[in-house]
């Protein structure tokens, strides 16, 4: 089959060069415009490939199709996009486009797939090959891969360890399958099951959650404005929200009026009997215990000051002189 590849970052990259290792006929890449860091990964790998690399700005414009249809692809595998592609441009290819999403579709349709499942405190995520339509993430599906969420994993645990190897392996099946004429077309409708129309009415308790949504769950970007950590809340949720947050965007909040990015932690079940929500109740040479609402407090061992960069939660209380009792938030 001849393959284009539209995608992004590290994870584009990935399936690029798992398609290129064994011998698949690439015609064209697509990814994102140079920016001020420099070039996509994936654009890096299409020309250490000697492959042909596009990089429009938007996908709606006529000349992209045409430029398109010159390939003469039959297949468009989407790894990571962040561009809306419209149906000219999906229907190009003879046998159509797929597309990797980092959920168990049709939960947690959106940007930012990995982070919510966490900070909901689901127990079980995973990833779709689907073939996109006109909708955000709506179209039917192909392949889904199940991961359980660990009660310590953080998004880059999730992402890095499971959800990208695990996602580049199931692209390649994906291909196999589309190549075979055995690749299904599954209604996403047709997957809510109990456990996934159990898991949309957990989720559908958060505000940022549309609750009119009829065909999974739909979450818009986690961003620093969901991240800020309220210490008035369970102490489990706090800990969610801080890992789900773990590495990108960071959780966060105040101390002496200047913002603090919490990063690596644990649980401290015997805080409870400490101090209000928000106060220093320990120090010790891994960092600091906050106490937060019910359930104790949350032990931080990695932040990032405002300005600086990362460093150990224990270097910094030292540096600003923290103490039992000093209040964040």
């Amino acid at each position: 089959m001849r393959i284009i590849v539209n995608g992004q970052q590290a994870f584009g990259r990935a399936v690029l060069d798992a398609l290129v290792a064994r011998g698949e006929n690439i015609v064209g890449i697509y990814t994102a415009p140079d920016g001020p860091r420099g070039p996509d990964p994936l654009k890096t790998g299409a020309l250490e490939h000697g492959l042909p690399v596009f990089q429009p700005k938007s996908f709606r414009r006529e000349s992209v199709w045409r430029q398109m249809r010159e390939l003469a692809p039959d297949l468009a595998v989407m790894a990571y996009v962040t561009l809306f592609v419209p149906r000219q441009a999906l229907d190009i290819p003879t046998r159509g486009t797929i597309q990797y999403h980092p959920s168990l579709l049709p939960l947690h349709k959106g940007p930012s797939a990995i982070n919510w499942p966490i900070i909901f405190n689901e127990k079980r995520t995973g990833l779709t090959i689907f073939w996109p339509d006109e909708g955000l993430d709506t179209g039917p599906v192909l392949l889904r891969k199940e991961v359980a969420i660990g009660p310590d994993d953080t998004l880059g645990s999730l992402y890095f360890e499971q959800l990208f190897p695990m996602g580049v392996a199931a692209m390649l099946e994906a291909v196999d399958q589309v190549r075979d004429g055995k690749a299904a077309k599954i209604p996403q409708q047709s997957l809510l099951d109990a456990e996934t129309k159990a898991a949309m009415r957990r989720v559908q308790v958060h505000a940022i959650s549309d609750p009119a949504e009829t065909l999974g769950t739909y979450e818009s970007w986690c961003r620093a404005e969901q991240a800020e950590v309220d210490w008035r809340k369970p102490a489990q949720e706090v800990y969610n929200l801080i890992r789900g947050c773990n590495p990108q965007p960071g959780a966060w909040t105040r101390h002496a009026g200047k913002t603090l990015q919490l990063f690596d932690c644990k649980l401290a079940s015997d805080a409870s009997a400490h101090g209000d929500a928000g106060e220093v109740v320990s120090l010790s040479k891994d960092g600091f215990v906050v106490r937060a609402g019910a359930g104790g407090g949350v032990a931080i061992a990695r932040v990032r000051p405002a300005g600086g960069a990362k460093m150990a939660a224990s270097e910094f209380a030292a540096t600003v002189g923290l103490k039992a009792g000093d209040r964040f938030g």
